[in-house]
């Protein structure tokens, strides 16, 4: 691959991050640069450290994920999906901080970064230089993650529970896609 080729890849890594980062963005409307940022730094650090993993554990994480991977990812948003559509009618739903918790920060980020595990095998299988490689996809995902975040925040005079269930559809619409 060459330096082009990976751009593009990881341009093109970084759009489910751009997504995911979208329907979050619709839901949050406080503590905004500080969600946005953590979102961003999770996603950017997990589409970087995903494609080394996958570079150095080919013939083993490879063969093991790649029959399931479609299936985690599908689990990982269609849970997170449904649980926004639910915290939408939810009335605690005003009263708890609206902070992107930990859990959930590693759930998004794992979901979207299998994609580039397996990348992480192409780049090895092409002999590509996977430093750079590597950063480019966690500066990408990083970038259109906070794109992605700011976006869905500018969709401001929308009822936060009608924004709970975009967010929660645009994640079970992942979910599916990622199976189709």
């Amino acid at each position: 691959m060459n330096l082009i080729d990976v751009i593009l890849l990881a341009i093109a890594l970084g759009i489910d991050c751009l997504i995911v980062s979208f329907s979050q963005g619709l839901i949050f409307k406080t503590q905004r640069v500080k969600n946005s940022l953590r979102l961003a730094f999770c996603m950017g650090v997990f589409q970087g450290i995903m494609p080394i993993i996958g570079y150095i554990a080919t013939d083993k994480i490879y063969k093991i994920l790649i029959p399931y991977s479609k299936w985690i990812v599908f689990g990982i948003f269609a849970i997170l999906g449904i649980n926004f559509i639910l915290q939408a009618f939810s009335k605690m739903m005003k009263e708890k901080p609206q902070c992107i918790d930990l859990k959930c920060l590693i759930s998004l980020s794992v979901a979207t970064s299998m994609d580039a595990l397996i990348a992480g095998a192409t780049i090895k299988l092409t002999s590509s230089n996977l430093n750079s490689a590597a950063l480019m996809f966690g500066a990408a995902s990083f970038v259109m993650s906070l794109i992605g975040f700011w976006g869905g925040n500018y969709i401001k005079n929308i009822p936060e529970k009608f924004l709970h269930i975009i967010g929660g559809t645009i994640l079970i619409i992942l979910a599916l896609k990622s199976i189709v």
